[in-house]
């Protein structure tokens, strides 16, 4: 049985930072895919940024890029998500996802990742 899950949700204001942390457990971390996705209210699920099975390879949606950045940590089993300049438009739950493969190739489509966490909530004021 593998759990997902996140931390670091919170309240903040326009420009501020946020680190979101993911935990992995209950199988080989070295074997999963990493991604963060995102929902806001009335709104589909969508992709924010995924990480490979080594960490080498990233990949961010349009909307993030230069202002995310996805890591792992293969030791403590855990995925980063560093946000920084944060907009009201970044307000959702964002999830952790996690895609078993042996096969280095990052994924953005929500049906390809077989395990998530609940979600933690981020909220980005003026």
């Amino acid at each position: 049985q593998v759990e997902v899950q996140e931390s670091g949700g919170g309240l903040l204001q326009a420009g501020g930072s946020l680190r979101l942390s993911c935990t992995v457990s209950g199988h080989i971390f070295r074997n999963y895919v990493m991604g963060w996705f995102r929902q806001a209210p009335g709104k589909e699920r969508e992709f924010v940024a995924a990480i490979g099975l080594s960490g080498s390879s990233t990949r961010l949606a349009d909307s993030v890029k230069g202002r995310f950045t996805i890591s792992r940590d293969g030791v403590k089993k855990t995925v980063a998500l560093q946000m920084d300049s944060l907009e009201p438009e970044d307000t959702a739950v964002y999830y952790c996802a996690a895609r078993f493969t042996l096969i280095d190739q990052i994924v953005i489509t929500v049906k390809a990742y077989d395990y998530w966490g609940q979600g933690t909530q981020v909220t980005v004021s003026l």
